[in-house]
């Protein structure tokens, strides 16, 4: 009987090619983990494509009541602000999405966990550490740190090469991170500060340029 692993899915780039990638490099039965934190995505289209790319089982855990009172009111009641401009959106989301995937672990029996960071940031650290404190017998996968891809460029090569649907293109190479709390993006033109943001970057408002001349009153 094959090994199972529980990846903490997203249906984004690097997920959807880690499901294939388990798969060929460790010979696991993947468990895809989709943490709903008002993401906005459509779920049941996660669903549907962790399916397609291989995933033996999909469990979906809504999160949003749990993330925001135990997570994001606690943070916004200490003013909780990083270098005065962030809010700590990712930051925030990450544990309770980790602390779900160790009791779906734990729960269908698998050796192992999986996550997409990269070998650059924290978040690698943020779900690494809720695995440890909660589960440390669990194995931690972490494919950035293995495999030969070097950038969200050789990850859309590799999924041409097996024939996974993404949403990313090289004119769209945003890795984007959303939840009920905050929306933040990364990579193409972004990795330069230097940079300012192109046009199709702003998603949850408008840049100050197209921003209409005069205030409005909320009500």
């Amino acid at each position: 009987m094959r090994e199972k692993i529980v990846l903490a899915y997203s249906g984004g780039l690097d997920t959807s090619i880690i499901i294939p990638w388990l798969k060929e490099n460790y010979a696991y039965d993947v468990i895809a983990m989709v943490g709903d934190v008002g993401q906005g995505d459509d779920i049941e289209a996660v669903v549907d494509k962790a399916y397609k790319t291989g995933a033996c089982n999909v469990v979906v855990e809504d999160l949003r009541e749990e993330f925001l009172a135990e997570y994001v009111f606690p943070a916004l009641k200490a003013g909780a602000v990083y270098e005065h401009k962030y809010l700590l959106g990712t930051s925030l989301a990450r544990p309770v999405i980790a602390k779900h995937q160790v009791e779906v672990a734990l729960h269908e029996g698998a050796s192992a966990v999986a996550h997409g960071c990269t070998g650059k940031g924290n978040d690698q650290v943020r779900f690494e550490l809720a695995y440890q404190a909660l589960a440390p017998e669990l194995k931690v996968i972490a494919p950035w740190r293995e495999w030969t891809l070097k950038s969200r460029e050789d990850c859309l090569d590799y999924a041409e090469q097996h024939g996974i649907p993404v949403a990313a293109s090289r004119e769209k190479i945003h890795s984007r991170d959303r939840n009920l709390w905050h929306i933040s993006h990364e990579g193409g033109e972004l990795e330069d500060t230097a940079n300012a943001p192109l046009p199709g970057t702003w998603q949850m408002t408008n840049s100050p340029q197209q921003a209409p001349d005069r205030e409005e009153q909320v009500t």
